[in-house]
């Protein structure tokens, strides 16, 4: 088997690398900026290379330097930039080009793609993979999302981008992104994305045998005296605090069903009390080991810092299950024909377009389970 060779930007916690690993594929370096963020990645992914600069700092020489590869040889660039400044609802356009909070620093956050660019464009691997969230290409974001594929189509590869779900790919997670992959021009492939592969998996089948600590539980309970433990007590499966609220409000706080996938898990969730995802039947948030098992993460996956740290990781990450379908494909149908290598490859194939007909499946756009291309 070929051991493809990977460089990771903006890798977080080491979701997509893990995927990636799951592959067959070897992570080479990985740039990550937060310093939690980092030393979780080196924890579980020790003999990578873990840059800790700013990325706009770095370059692509940088980056060659220390894998010791020249500009054209690597396989495939991995990239999430951080998305701060696009919303689910299609705004958001009050931060772009401002300086502002984000993890444990603050820093800019809307220009990032184009620094993804740049050392795309330094390093010139023959295959990249970037995501995002889906709220870049709607709303007042549009603009954004086809300045961004023009920029990376203008570095030399040929650009395609869908919209995938996790939940199509082994996860216990409704998590839609936008997921770009390219092929570099004088190659001979064409850039694809996989197709589902597995119907919705519900909590329920993730979670059947978890363990948690008393320590765990401990930190994920509200104290009675909270302001939202008068919904919390009220609230049954696949209800918010919106429904018990006069005013509307805590529409983010919501209560698991067992038989379907859980939400997106956003990062934010932790940190504020009017919004979470809710254990279908205790009056808690979901504990770390569960966050893990319904991002697809394993149990020993080593995560750092307090209950909220550690909580934001998982809630930026790329699922591995997910990342491990789109690594297989560009594995199997990309970078096997550019080295004219033949290797089996069967996924499983879900027809998801059925099961979603006629579903506004995300409450703000409708399902893009049939994988149309955004012209």
């Amino acid at each position: 088997m070929n051991q493809y060779k990977v460089v990771s930007l903006f890798s977080g916690a080491g979701g997509s690398s893990l995927g990636y690993k799951l592959a067959g594929m070897k992570v080479l370096l990985a740039n990550e900026f937060i310093a939690t963020a980092a030393d979780t990645y080196h924890a579980n992914f020790p003999d990578t290379i873990v840059l800790r600069d700013d990325i706009r700092k770095l370059t692509g020489k940088d980056i060659l330097n220390k894998i010791n590869m020249k500009d054209g040889e690597l396989d495939l660039l991995d990239g999430s930039p951080p998305c701060q400044g696009f919303s689910t609802s299609g705004k958001g356009s009050e931060k772009w080009g401002k300086v502002v909070k984000y993890s444990e620093t603050y820093q800019r956050t809307d220009d990032l793609f184009y620094e993804y660019a740049r050392i795309l464009a330094d390093i010139k691997p023959k295959v990249f993979v970037a995501e995002n969230v889906y709220g870049m290409a709607i709303g007042e974001s549009k603009v954004v999302f086809n300045a961004v594929l023009n920029e990376l189509k203008s570095k030399g590869y040929k650009v395609k981008c869908r919209l995938l779900n996790a939940k199509y790919f082994n996860v216990a997670q409704n998590r839609p992104r936008l997921i770009w992959i390219g092929v570099r021009e004088d190659l001979n492939a064409e850039p694809s994305h996989p197709t589902p592969q597995t119907r919705p998996t519900a909590i329920q089948d993730v979670l059947k045998d978890i363990k948690n600590e008393e320590s765990e539980l401990k930190a994920s309970r509200y104290k009675e005296t909270s302001s939202v433990y008068s919904y919390l007590i009220k609230m049954k499966p696949g209800e918010s605090g919106s429904d018990y609220n006069e005013k509307g409000s805590y529409f983010g706080l919501l209560r698991l069903s067992w038989d379907k996938p859980a939400n997106t898990i956003l990062q934010s969730d932790a940190k504020h009390i009017s919004c979470s995802a809710i254990h279908p039947d205790e009056h808690r948030r979901l504990t770390i080991t569960e966050l893990k098992r319904i991002s697809s993460f394993p149990d020993d996956f080593i995560l750092l810092g307090n209950y909220k740290q550690k909580w934001e990781r998982i809630g930026r990450a790329v699922c591995p299950n997910m990342m491990k379908a789109i690594a297989e494909h560009v594995r199997y149908r990309i970078l096997n024909k550019i080295y004219n290598i033949e290797e089996k490859y069967n996924p499983s194939f879900y027809n998801a377009e059925e099961e979603e007909k006629g579903q506004d499946t995300f409450g703000f756009i409708r399902d893009y389970t049939n994988f149309k291309e955004y012209k």
